[in-house]
């Protein structure tokens, strides 16, 4: 849950600083004059981007974004929208929730596969729809999905709609702790805030362009994290250990560790029950304590960073990660196991499989005569081939 709501912070932040300045005087006469570029830079930009790296789902997202935020400027604007505006307006504030609730469990397979054909086609008959209910014959039909209070509220049945959509995204977000699906609600947030602005204006512009915006940065977080962080365990890749080891002066130690007989498990186990191992250690090695940083290095081997520590000063920490891994048993996942635990677990089998899993560690520092980076890692590696030669399992500096 903590997970959770990390990723949630950076767009409630964001959407925050967009609230206060619209309700600041100062502020708002200030950005009235770059308000209507933005929504066309920030969500005509994001299509872009998400089309030359083929994010279908992005794509749609922001098209829906950014072409509620044209109809609303165009056809509903709070002053003088008349009949028209009320239709457009009713008829966004039921489709956009729908569509953004959708598109989230849109697979991404290509823009031009055969799932984003058929949502373009959606986008289309939306906007024809759209266009029928302005025509003279329907508008008192659409004039019913408005509120009666006039253009400037939202209609039960739309807040029933962004509620269930919310709840979609939300329970989406917790199951799938990724930038993106939290980006995604509060692009709804953002949509949400948009409309209930009672049409096209200065308000409903800029949160239809925060929440492009939410996307986009949730986007280039997504590929910060494919590029810096190992898939498997979620813990910092071998890129992350070298860009850190590059900026640090001075005092710092490295901790290399391997998990011992890891070949031999996988062979006997299979691929992947040795990843269900490697997810465990990866796991307790997050936990580190004495403000150790861990990394995935390669294979079943990881590393620690300690900044301004020496080894003396790690020793006790590494010892404690040692004894922690080794205290906590491997349990075969069987084969009907799920994945992830469930409300009401079933009674353990008596005869489940448990196994010791225990790991060696080498450490070396990096003193006042400041080695390079590579001779500290090096170090670390010939400290762990002690380790192994000494019968494994302990902490060889």
């Amino acid at each position: 849950m903590n997970k959770v709501l990390l990723r949630l912070l950076p767009g409630a932040a964001l959407l925050l600083a967009v609230t206060i300045a619209l309700r600041s005087p100062s502020l708002r006469a200030g950005l009235s004059p770059l308000v209507p570029a933005y929504p066309l830079v920030v969500l005509g930009g994001g299509i872009l981007l998400g089309w030359r790296f083929d994010r279908s789902r992005l794509v749609l997202v922001l098209a829906v974004l950014l072409l509620a935020e044209r109809a609303l400027q165009v056809w509903a604007p709070i002053e003088g929208g008349g009949e028209v505006g009320r239709a457009v307006f009713g008829a966004l504030s039921l489709l956009v929730p729908l569509d953004l609730a959708a598109l989230a469990w849109l697979p991404e397979r290509g823009l031009l596969a055969r799932h984003g054909r058929l949502v373009f086609g959606l986008l289309a008959a939306e906007i024809v729809l759209i266009a029928v209910l302005c025509q003279p014959l329907f508008l008192p039909l659409a004039g019913r999905m408005d509120a009666p209070r006039g253009l400037g509220a939202l209609s039960p049945a739309s807040l029933i709609v962004f509620a269930l959509a919310f709840v979609v995204l939300a329970r989406r977000a917790v199951l799938q702790v990724t930038a993106l699906e939290s980006g995604a609600v509060w692009s709804l947030v953002a949509a949400f805030l948009a409309l209930g602005a009672g049409g096209g204006g200065l308000d409903s512009s800029a949160y239809f362009a925060t929440g492009g915006l939410i996307l986009v940065l949730s986007l280039i977080e997504t590929w910060h994290g494919m590029a810096y962080d190992d898939e498997l365990t979620g813990l910092p890749a071998r890129r992350a250990l070298n860009e850190a080891l590059a900026r640090l002066r001075g005092v710092y130690t490295v901790a290399m560790i391997d998990i011992d007989h890891f070949k031999r498990f996988n062979d006997e186990h299979g691929h992947d029950i040795g990843d269900q191992l490697l997810r465990m250690v990866g796991a307790r090695l997050a936990d580190i304590g004495g403000g150790g940083r861990a990394f995935r290095y390669g294979g079943e081997e990881f590393a620690v960073l300690f900044q301004g520590k020496d080894v003396d000063e790690t020793r006790g920490h590494l010892e404690a990660l040692r004894r922690t891994i080794e205290d906590s048993p491997f349990t075969l996942r069987g084969p009907a196991r799920p994945r992830t635990r469930p409300e009401s677990p079933a009674p353990a089998a008596a005869d489940r499989r448990r196994i010791a899993v225990t790991v060696s560690i080498g450490a070396a520092a990096a003193d006042r005569s400041e080695p390079s980076a590579e001779e500290v890692v090096r170090a670390a590696d010939q400290a762990l081939y002690r380790a192994k030669e000494a019968g494994r399992n302990q902490v060889c500096t």
